[in-house]
């Protein structure tokens, strides 16, 4: 490999990346309010009002697992 092939950038990569990003970042988005919705309680309020840190723990967790998710089936 010369160093002409190492500085080339492929902007169609750059725009994949960026696409790909946006999307799995929407879904997660979308997949946090479903779990939002699902809860009987208002999980920012008891996060953040009343500092339940098991519920920031569970949040958390759900969030890294969808992302992992997501991040899998974009990768492919």
């Amino acid at each position: 490999m010369t160093n002409n092939m190492l500085l080339t950038i492929n902007p169609d990569f750059i725009l994949n990346a960026v696409v790909f990003s946006l999307l799995g970042v929407v879904i997660l988005f979308i997949c946090f309010w479903i779990f939002e919705k699902l809860t009987p309680e208002n999980l920012w309020k008891m996060i953040l009002v009343e500092k339940n840190v098991a519920l920031a723990v569970l949040a958390a967790g759900f969030m890294i697992a969808i992302a992992n998710i997501i991040a899998s089936a974009i990768h492919g």
